[in-house]
């Protein structure tokens, strides 16, 4: 039987028991792998209830430094009798099965197109551990280490790796070396290695860094200058405001003093955390909240008051799938309507699509700064891939003399200079007012915040020439996002041609591998990545110059393409869907099936 040969690149899977201590055991592998200079993308693919369900975690592993989905799994760890059957279907034919071998099981429960490997883990364990919960703890080690060597990763990268976790705590070090060696010494006694799928030492990691992006948008928010959260807990978004925190106790408390120079505060649900970030940004904070869709459905109301009083809020929505409750640990790109339109009446809102934790980052510290300049809501759009799973990226980099922009501010000395002021007066075209803090002056620049409509000094108008101004001037304020959000990014082809594609967020790892693998095909694709809606003239122009766009996202109805029909009046027959919505993230090798049976259909 022939089986998978590949050095650097492939993909294992492991399939556990949720609460059994495997995570941090197979988050050890992955970083082994990536400490001997490999490249790994790593998923958690984890239940939304309680303990002892199903848990998988899969691992790309690829020297080439492609971070998305490839699909198929070359190596299953069934370490999970409950999901054995799907389990083993899953793998690649000629690849590998590993499991542990304690308990014979029927030849029916096996593949003859896979290469089986059975450790008795539990055996091994049991012989060598009294305690239950030692034996569950270190059996999950055992495997690791057993991996270590049919993988061919060096022990010692494991030993590092444990040395710098349990630092001053010798006795874990030694116990948790022990178990990694009883895996490696079984398998180096009993069996055939290294497999045909192995690890071998490169350079390809560079000064990339290892992280997920709900940490790195907390980060972004801190050095973007937030210094007020108000959140309600709902997965994936949580880890985001407890990163916001972790990283102000470790950068905004006055290291003399004591005093903590931020304020977070866990509301009672998601009206009261929104309502909270509002009055914030209206007092001259810089303020956010993280949630998903269903706390965005919950927070129209405030959102609409936001962005018909003109005050600056920023909003991480770490996207699900939906809708009502949905699949609250699955991904999805599912929210993009809702958040676009959020609120009752003519609403529309700026948003963020970062691809990677890097971009959570620095799209995370824009939002405030587009938030204040713009005085309204921003939504950042993140996911439960790019949120909640580690991935390498380019290290933060952040220009400790850069000034937050706040906009237009009217100042105490330009009000007692004469400077006109009309709280909702656009003076130079681009639909932005001035506004003023509360407390600015005693007598001068007072206005009065309302969700109702006013004339352009801010006092209650129900005339239809008022309203008719202020939903005018919004929308022109809408036309001058477009030019300071983040712009989209072009990928020419190789080749003249007619094929155009459009992605956005997490799509693009896995697009990246796609678009490289169609042009080994002779397929041609020119490619543009969407970073933020409003679309910018360039959007318009590069639909404008192919015959056929592909829009691929992660969602049923094809938000993203519903998007571009309604704003730029695309004919929808040359925007062709690419539509992945089974809540795992999206492959590349589903990317390359769809745009490549599209292209052989026309040449029938």
């Amino acid at each position: 039987m022939k089986r998978i040969e590949a050095i650097n690149d492939f993909v294992i899977k492991f399939a556990n028991v949720n609460g059994s201590g495997s995570a941090s055991a197979n988050e050890l592998f992955a970083k082994a792998v990536m400490r001997m200079g490999v490249p790994v993308s790593p998923r958690n693919i984890f239940p939304s209830n309680i303990q002892g369900m199903p848990t998988w975690y899969e691992a790309r592993v690829c020297e080439k430094g492609y971070h998305g989905r490839r699909g198929g799994v070359d190596m299953m760890v069934a370490m999970n009798p409950q999901t054995w059957d799907a389990d083993v279907a899953e793998v690649e034919t000629g690849g590998y099965l590993f499991y542990d071998s304690t308990r014979p099981l029927p030849a029916s429960k096996f593949r003859d197109d896979v290469h089986t490997i059975g450790v008795p883990l539990t055996d091994i364990a049991n012989a060598a551990y009294s305690e239950p919960r030692q034996r569950q703890l270190f059996k999950n080690i055992i495997y690791v280490g057993a991996l270590s060597v049919l993988l061919d990763v060096e022990a010692q990268v494991f030993e590092t790796l444990f040395a710098e976790q349990y630092k001053g705590k010798e006795r874990l070090l030694e116990s948790n070396v022990q178990a990694l060696h009883l895996g490696r010494n079984y398998v180096k006694e009993h069996l055939q290695a290294p497999l045909g799928i192995r690890v071998q030492r490169a350079d390809n990691v560079g000064d990339q860094i290892f992280t997920d992006g709900n940490s790195a948008a907390g980060l972004g928010l801190v050095y973007g200058g937030a210094t007020v959260a108000a959140w309600y807990p709902i997965t994936p978004s949580t880890s985001v405001p407890e990163a916001f925190q972790k990283y102000c106790s470790k950068f905004r408390v006055d290291p003399a003093t004591g005093q903590h120079k931020f304020a977070i505060v866990q509301a009672e649900d998601e009206l009261a955390s929104i309502g909270m970030v509002v009055g914030a940004g209206w007092n001259g904070a810089r303020a956010f909240t993280a949630t998903s869709g269903p706390g965005v459905s919950l927070m129209t109301e405030f959102i609409g008051l936001a962005y018909f009083a003109e005050i600056p809020v920023t909003i991480i929505n770490v996207q699900r799938g939906g809708p009502s409750t949905g699949m609250p640990t699955r991904t999805q790109q599912s929210d993009l309507l809702s958040c676009a339109y959020a609120s009752h009446g003519d609403t529309k809102h700026v948003l963020l699509f970062p691809q990677d934790p890097h971009e959570c980052f620095t799209h995370s510290a824009a939002a405030l700064d587009l938030a204040e300049r713009l005085q309204t809501p921003i939504f950042v759009m993140s996911d439960l891939d790019i949120g909640m799973n580690q991935r390498l990226c380019k290290p933060f980099v952040w220009d400790d003399a850069q000034a937050y922009d706040r906009g237009k501010i009217m100042t105490a000395e330009e009000l007692e200079a004469g400077k006109p002021f009309g709280r909702y007066r656009d003076v130079d075209g681009d639909g932005i007012p001035w506004r003023t803090l509360p407390g600015t002056h005693p007598s001068k620049g007072a206005f009065f915040t309302r969700g109702t409509s006013r004339n352009p000094q801010a006092m209650y108008s129900e005339a239809g020439p008022d309203y008719i101004y202020n939903m005018e001037r919004l929308l022109r304020k809408f036309i001058t996002a477009a030019t300071l959000v983040p712009q989209p990014v072009f990928r020419p082809a190789q080749q003249p041609t007619r094929l155009g594609v459009i992605y956005y967020g997490s799509t693009s790892p896995a697009m990246r591998e796609a678009l490289d693998v169609l042009e080994r095909n002779g397929v041609y694709v020119d490619a543009m990545r969407l970073c933020a809606f409003p679309f910018p003239d360039s959007v318009s122009e590069f639909i404008a110059a192919h015959d056929k766009v592909f829009v691929a996202e992660q969602n049923r109805d094809g938000q993203m393409r519903t998007l571009l029909i309604n704003e730029l009046e695309i004919n929808p027959a040359k925007l062709v869907r690419v539509l992945h919505y089974d809540g795992t993230p999206i492959t590349a090798r589903f990317i390359i099936r769809t745009i490549h049976d599209s292209v052989a259909k026309e040449l029938v």
